[in-house]
């Protein structure tokens, strides 16, 4: 595999949507050959502060237009955005590596946000009469103002779907955006953008630019009314921090160690299959990838048999079509990262079963599947999110004792629970501690639930996207309350007195009817 099918000219077009004035570049990189793919334009501060300057000015038109309007202009976008599924497989596949398939969920994904947000907008965020502290003396309502600017800080991995599960919302709810694209996914970020602009989203209303964190990030952070960081737990502290210097609100989508219980009424077989595509869906490079299975021992040797035999099976490679199952490591980097962990791992004691070695002769960043078995808390791939193809597997004895070792962990992202019987499955998933569990599925099926929230507990996060509460995270409620006329509030000592016994009956009358 060699080039990528991306035009040049479909490159530069859409470079010139970054906002810079610095005239700077930075070399991007083809994960499947570690070819150049672009010269991406880098921003600076002044870049990003302009940017705010006119995305708020833009957002007061915004926020003006209504909820009809902004969901006609999103609809719009998300028939664009299918119409143009062979242009963002393509970016996808040439800034990340992963597969065809793959990618299109990333697509997949990016319909259902826009859809259910353009839809789901209005009866979340419409005004709506709350209970007064006096009836029918008092009359109250409560209303919801766009936050106003939004900074988004989106990673390489997912660029399509993570920025567009951020940026779709805050848009909905009137709000101007400010994203900075990483480098790595930057083309996938400005590829959909242009549907959104070309379907009637004001170009200075969302705006891109690019560059390293501690620059560009910090700019973004401290310029936002709100801000969506997707990332490290390292750096999603370092920005809850600076965010906080202005007390700025933030969500929080962080690392995961995410673990897998395979109970023993499982099909072996079966539970294999699904395991394999949790735990090397992107190359593990997925922040709610499986990286820890604990299987009860009674099953436990014919799954791992299983599991072995369908990672092996499957098709590495680099391929613009659907002829793969698994693609490469995005960077020198993640290369690095992972052959740390799995060699320190081998180093100590553990077996690997499968896997375990680079792939060069398929491209530069390659590492075949790995599933490791006797780890112990002493090798980095225990607690450590590895971030990479590389899955541990624990034989234990009892559901609770897979339940202990699955929340012994300061991450709790997302998990998931296999089981012969959903109603063990649900029970055995309510003991979990993360924001996400998924029962009889890796994790697609929590992640392509839009309209429930997603995000982590401890350091896995803050905050939650998707749902109505993805929705709210980008509004300030305005608690707007009048008098009627029909009763005069005391404002005397000698009203006060005249009007307690009234007051007195009605605490208890509200109480005797279950009045909240």
């Amino acid at each position: 595999m060699t080039g990528t099918p991306l035009d040049s000219e479909i490159i530069a077009d859409l470079d010139h949507d970054i906002s810079t004035s610095t005239g700077s570049t930075v070399t991007v990189f083809q994960p499947y050959t570690g070819e150049a793919l672009h010269e991406l334009p880098v921003s600076s501060a002044d870049d990003v502060d302009r940017a705010y300057a006119r995305a708020r000015l833009a957002q007061l038109a915004w926020a003006r237009s209504g909820f009809a309007h902004r969901r006609a202009v999103l609809l719009r976008a998300h028939d664009l955005l299918l119409a143009r599924e062979e242009l963002l497989l393509d970016v996808v596949q040439s800034e990340t590596g992963k597969t065809r398939g793959q990618a299109f969920e990333e697509l997949f994904q990016c319909a259902g946000v826009v859809r259910y947000n353009a839809l789901a907008a209005r009866p979340v965020l419409r005004a709506r009469r709350r209970r007064a502290g006096i009836p029918t003396v008092v009359s109250t309502q409560l209303r919801y103002r766009p936050k106003g600017v939004v900074g988004v800080i989106t990673p390489w991995n997912y660029p399509l779907s993570l920025g567009i599960m951020d940026v779709v919302p805050a848009l909905a709810a009137g709000n101007g955006v400010v994203q900075k694209a990483d480098e790595q996914g930057a083309l996938s970020v400005l590829a959909a953008r242009r549907a959104f602009i070309e379907a009637g989203v004001p170009a200075e209303l969302w705006a891109v630019v690019t560059g390293d964190g501690d620059g560009i990030g910090n700019a973004v952070t401290t310029g936002a009314d709100y801000v969506c960081f997707t990332g490290s737990t390292t750096t999603g502290t370092k920005v809850a921090a600076l965010a906080a210097q202005n007390l700025t609100g933030v969500s929080l989508e962080l690392g995961g160690k995410n673990p897998l219980l395979v109970l023993d009424d499982v099909d072996p077989r079966e539970a294999a299959a699904n395991a394999v595509y949790a735990c090397f869906s992107s190359m593990g490079q997925l922040c709610v990838s499986i990286e820890r299975i604990y299987v009860q021992r009674r099953v436990a040797d014919a799954f791992l048999a299983a599991f072995v035999a369908k990672t092996q099976s499957l098709v590495q490679g680099a391929a613009y079509d659907w002829s793969t199952d698994v693609g490469t490591l995005v960077s020198p980097a993640q290369l690095a990262r992972v052959e740390r962990h799995v060699d320190d791992a081998v180093g100590k004691g553990a077996t690997v079963l499968t896997g375990g070695e680079a792939r060069p002769e398929l491209g530069p960043y390659f590492y075949a599947p790995t599933v490791l078995t006797d780890v112990t808390p002493s090798m980095l791939c225990f607690a450590q999110e590895t971030f990479g193809p590389v899955v541990s597997v624990y034989v234990v004895d009892s559901v609770d004792e897979a339940v202990r070792a699955a929340n012994a962990s300061e991450f709790g992202l997302s998990a998931a629970v296999f089981s012969g019987s959903s109603v063990r499955g649900m029970r055995v998933a309510r003991q979990i501690e993360a924001g996400s569990v998924n029962v009889n599925e890796g994790y697609r099926a929590t992640f392509s639930s839009i309209d429930a929230p997603m995000g982590g507990v401890k350091q896995s996060g803050l905050g939650r996207r998707n749902g109505p509460e993805g929705l709210l995270r980008f509004v300030e409620p305005v608690t707007i309350a009048r008098t009627t006329g029909l009763l005069t509030l005391p404002r005397t000592g000698a009203e006060f007195q005249a009007m307690t016994g009234i007051m007195r009956l009605l605490v208890r009358a509200l109480k005797a009817v279950r009045r909240r």
